[in-house]
């Protein structure tokens, strides 16, 4: 503080003004507006003095020690009676915690952390949702005695689930400086202040945050943190990093209690490693967190019969409960796979290393050993901490090449003595999943390829082999073994619930079956067998993409929970995920559960751990939506990007989307998704039939619909937003003309024909 500012100051014309520290004391106890006003009324300052007054507070805004909002003076280090915060995660307790929203970027104090509880405050409406990270929530503050957390708070209200967080691209054109967004539902452009844009240049990726409501001319934003050049495409994934506020870092913190950890040792484990266990992953695997292994089964009671074993990496081991390492594990859920990099769950030491399944060296596992019969039933199962290690590691190709009769020098030796045991005891469990009949769609996926730059290489449909489904099979029945014996030792458990399609997306689809054909009787309840016998019904069908879609859109959405409720899906009574602890923090919860009610040493459940199971589940199922939107918009964006050199060009499509606004459609040769406004549309006037998924011409009877072949022209592109917009250039189905209805006077045009190709 400037030695002028210690005293009073003093002047002629009248009282001396109050010391800085009385003028902060006076801001943080005002419950109410302070202003210029009333400070002067507050230290009876009058007349004249109000001028040095005032060249005092502009003083003190300067340095910080008062920040200016909307002609209000405020103590930006003190927490107001009520303020807006944003939730950044959890302690250790399961509780809330969040930062003040509106911290100035330019104080040299870092914003205090604040335990924010959900209990009833006043205006607590007791049927909100509990807010997740990155929401923005109104809260009621008190101060507390902790360190850590200094203020306390309970939730008023949620407010925007995170929205005045902004990507951005920022320009300047001479002094006036703005951002555009990313999001392709922002319409304006945000105003920026001079001294908010540290420092970005002019066609920068940034990071910023809303200053200015709405009602109140142009938005404005100040930048807080600059991400980097627009034209370099492998900066694409940052902004939804940015946007979804995943972290791709890890702190100091954490990396030196990963520095520390020491390589599992054969103490308290099962000595596995001459058993010729192989793991089998993507060529471009970077971490191998499972293994596989399977023989003729010796016992003479089972004829036939087969014993699997699946060895998973020991994470539990080097993760443990309350360390830096387990808390930021949590918050991130899960690992999150753009086509450009990996933002991993752990650390690279851990998954790419002490818990990689490396071929020929010495890893701790836990390993389920199942004894199958000949049609597949599992007749027992067996969990066990072990040191293992992997014989060979073999891609799919590879794999599916070797059993194939073309093996390569690395899959060989392993054909008599792994290989085909593997897919003997994949084809006796074949019959057990063909008699369960679990939900069958048939959708590819497609992957994209990059260029060294970042930009798109190519896009590619991969091969779906034998080798995939065995691995995905055995991964299936270890993920059972785990669920069941956690049920049976009446242990806390995470599951992977996955509920039946509800009642009002039935109707839906049986309307949308009914309009090509196919009859689902109404009230019947459905099993995955029935959706399977519709998918069969229209195999080799034009309407075969369609209908697996449609089904596909009728299923609920997986979810973690600490109750059970089955897996529609995969028709199973119980279900957990144990499989991959490097990449989800629901399958580490598990690993520990197993060590603590099979008594296997070190690293199981907490009474942390168990006390906060179902908020842990809803935060990481939180954290799975979070990273899937993250990874579709970022490839929505690279894909815009890439074609951004081809507008006027003609691609073949099918119609993936209908609403009344218009259609959306899925490019066959690239998977892009583009909208055709209904407006362009301008052959008739087109009614939304909701039922048929389809807009039909009032007059001609022309339909589009659901699924239906199109080809259309691309007119314009926003890569920042992963934006497509289409025209129309193919006919559309003759119909029965939709007949008139009443729309306001704006919507009528006069019928003309478009250009065809």
């Amino acid at each position: 503080m400037a030695k002028s500012s210690k005293k009073a100051r003093k002047s002629a014309a009248g009282p001396a003004l109050p010391p800085e520290e009385q003028i902060l004391q006076f801001v943080q106890a005002s419950p109410g507006k302070v202003g210029k006003r009333e400070i002067s009324r507050h230290f009876g300052i009058k007349g004249a003095q109000r001028i040095p007054l005032k060249q005092l507070l502009k003083d003190m805004a300067e340095r910080g020690l008062l920040e200016r909002r909307s002609r209000k003076l405020q103590d930006p280090t003190h927490m107001p009676p009520v303020i807006v915060a944003e939730i950044t995660g959890l302690d250790d307790d399961g509780e809330l915690v969040g930062t003040p929203a509106n911290w100035p970027p330019e104080s040299e104090t870092e914003p205090p952390r604040i335990l924010v509880k959900m209990r009833k405050a006043k205006g607590h409406n007791p049927a909100m949702q509990p807010p997740g990270t990155g929401d923005r929530v109104l809260i009621r503050v008190a101060k507390a005695n902790d360190p850590q957390y200094p203020y306390e708070a309970t939730v008023i209200r949620r407010l925007d689930s995170g929205a005045r967080r902004i990507i951005g691209v920022f320009q300047k054109h001479g002094d006036a400086m703005q951002i555009v967004p990313v999001d392709r539902k922002s319409r304006s452009d945000l105003q920026v202040a001079p001294g908010d844009h540290r420092d970005a240049v002019h066609g920068e990726l940034v990071a910023a945050e809303l200053t200015r409501d709405k009602g109140r001319g142009l938005r404005g934003a100040r930048v807080r943190e600059r991400l980097g050049k627009l034209d370099d495409q492998r900066n694409i994934s940052l902004i939804a990093l940015h946007e979804h506020g995943i972290r791709d870092a890890f702190s100091a913190e954490i990396e030196a209690e990963v520095a520390a950890l020491k390589d599992a040792s054969l103490k308290g484990r099962t000595d596995v490693r001459q058993i010729p266990l192989i793991t089998i992953d993507p060529p471009d695997a970077r971490d191998h967190d499972d293994a596989v292994w399977a023989e003729a089964d010796s016992d003479a009671g089972n004829q036939g019969g087969f014993r699997v074993m699946v060895a998973i990496a020991d994470v539990s081991w080097y993760v443990r409960p309350g360390s830096e390492l387990d808390r930021e594990a949590r918050e991130r859920g899960n690992s999150t796979y753009f086509p450009d990099r990996v933002v991993p769950m752990l650390p690279e030491r851990i998954s790419n290393d002490l818990c990689s399944l490396r071929e020929n060296e010495d890893r701790p596992a836990l390993a389920v050993t199942m004894i199958f019969d000949k049609s597949g039933s599992k007749r027992s199962h067996k969990f066990d901490r072990v040191l293992m290690r992997s014989h060979a590691k073999l891609s799919y190709e590879q794999a599916q090449a070797a059993i194939d009769g073309n093996p390569d020098e690395a899959s060989a030796p392993f054909i008599e003595p792994v290989l085909r045991p593997l897919w003997a005891a994949y084809e006796a469990l074949g019959k057990a999943r063909f008699k369960r009949q679990p939900l069958d769609l048939d959708l590819p996926e497609r992957k994209v390829l990059l260029a060294e730059d970042g930009s798109i290489d190519r896009i590619v449909t991969p091969a779906r082999f034998d080798a995939h489904k065995l691995i995905e099979e055995f991964m299936i029945q270890a993920n059972v073994c785990a669920a069941e014996t956690l049920e049976n030792k009446r242990s806390a458990l995470v599951y992977r619930l996955h509920e039946a399609p509800s009642q009002e997306k039935l109707t839906g689809l049986r309307e949308f079956l009914q309009t090509i054909g196919i009859n689902l009787a109404k009230g019947q309840v459905m099993k995955p067998k029935d959706f399977n016998r519709i998918l069969d019904q229209v195999k080799g069908k034009e309407t075969q993409h369609t209908v697996n879609e449609m089904v596909l859109r009728s299923q609920a959405q997986a979810v973690y929970s600490s109750l059970d409720a089955g897996h529609f899906g995969l028709n199973l009574r119980r279900y957990a995920h144990f499989t991959s602890p490097i990449r989800r923090y629901a399958d580490l919860l598990i690993h520990r559960a197993l060590v603590s009610a099979l008594s296997l040493g070190e690293g199981g459940l907490s009474e942390e751990d168990i006390a906060n199971l179902e908020v842990t589940a809803e935060v990481i199922s939180n954290a799975e939506r979070r990273s899937m939107a993250a990874e579709r918009q970022t490839v929505d964006r690279l894909m815009a990007a890439w074609l951004s050199e081809h507008v006027g060009g003609t691609f073949r499509g099918r119609i993936s989307g209908v609403t009344r606004a218009g259609l959306f459609v899925r490019l066959n040769d690239t998977g892009a998704d583009g909208f055709i406004p209904a407006s362009t549309l301008v052959s008739d006037y087109y009614v939304h039939d909701e039922a048929a998924q389809a807009l039909v011409g009032e007059r001609t009877g022309e339909t589009f619909r659901l699924g239906d072949t199109a080809d259309v022209r691309l007119m314009e592109v926003t890569p920042l937003a992963g934006g497509l917009r289409f025209e129309m250039i193919s006919d559309g189905r003759m119909g029965k003309p939709a007949g008139r209805k009443r729309r306001p006077p704006q919507n009528r045009r006069p019928p003309k024909r478009r250009g065809r190709r």
